[in-house]
């Protein structure tokens, strides 16, 4: 495993992040998607293999991944990892999902206590709170990190310019600002004005869908789309473009020079990004799928191999 400053900050984080939204997430028939068991057997691998970053939210499988996360690292030494969780989407009632101070301090204390832990490395707004004065976010958020509570305050998906306006209240008061943000970014959809912003104010990108719903893997033909991917479940466009298939030809192109699978090629791609820090978020349903991501890491891009890849998102 390689490791990396998470962006501006001093701390060091694996450069794969494991994502636990799959943690007992479960189907309309019924159907757990990654159960305790087999939440504990991945959590295991990602440590064996190195891995120290782990990311959650409260709303991930209505807190068991927070629960399950906690459980497993009772049996660990806390400081040897990262744990990222995100406050807004809570579910517990219509006043919840917000990111008003008295939410954010009810939802801190929950996070804290499923995961068993006295604080949280990265704390994220899972989503901008038009209703709320961000003012009023950062100023609770900043409290928590004075508290001990936080250490680290991150942003997931929002538009550009609310990241920017974030980012410019921590400065004019003097709060704590977003350290890492976690928009949907890989090699087929690129967030462009939001990248240029964290490039620009250096904030690290933890992207999720980083292999595109699945779609770098090379699972699918021209046409086709798996109903139990990941882009189905989150009910987004299947119609894949142009852009994306010559983005997958040229990270096929370059899987087999260096005797790789597109995905691993994906994930180093991401990885090695060169105007912001970037740790890939990646998921995995089993073992083998653990191990074929981790395998990213052993894989090198030439510098024209990456540019390949970049350009043809351009073409």
């Amino acid at each position: 495993m390689e490791y990396t400053k998470l962006g501006a900050t001093g701390l060091d984080v694996s450069r794969l992040c494991f994502g636990t939204w799959r943690f007992n997430k479960t189907g309309s028939d019924g159907t757990v998607e990654t159960d305790r068991e087999e939440a504990h057997e991945l959590l295991d691998a990602f440590a064996e293999a190195g891995g120290n970053f782990v990311d959650t939210a409260n709303s991930y499988g209505n807190g068991k991944s927070e629960e399950w996360i906690g459980e497993w690292l009772a049996e660990r030494d806390r400081e040897d990892y990262v744990i990222a969780s995100k406050v807004y989407n809570a579910g517990v009632s219509r006043f919840s999902s917000n990111l008003s101070r008295k939410n954010i301090r009810a939802e801190i204390e929950g996070s804290l206590d499923r995961l068993d832990t006295d604080y949280l490395d990265v704390y994220y707004i899972h989503r901008w709170d038009d209703d709320t004065p961000i003012a009023e976010t950062l100023r609770t958020l900043t409290r928590l990190v004075e508290e001990g509570k936080v250490h680290y305050l991150a942003a997931s998906s929002m538009a550009a310019w609310k990241l920017m306006k974030g980012l410019s209240v921590s400065e004019v008061e003097g709060l704590e600002r977003f350290e890492a943000t976690q928009p949907r970014f890989n090699a087929a959809d690129r967030p462009q004005d939001y990248l240029d912003v964290c490039a620009d104010q250096d904030v690290a990108v933890c992207p999720y869908s980083p292999l595109d719903g699945g779609f770098l893997t090379g699972k699918y033909e021209q046409g086709d789309a798996e109903d139990d991917s990941r882009a189905a479940l989150h009910d987004w466009d299947m119609e894949f473009s142009d852009r994306q298939w010559r983005v997958l030809e040229a990270v096929e192109s370059v899987a087999d020079e260096v005797d790789a699978t597109p995905a691993q090629v994906s994930l180093r791609w991401l990885a090695d990004q060169r105007e912001f820090t970037c740790v890939p978020i990646f998921g995995a349903r089993t073992t083998d799928q653990m191990e074929e991501n981790l395998g990213a890491m052993d894989v090198s891009l030439s510098a024209a191999q990456f540019d390949r890849i970049t350009d043809a998102y351009h073409d």
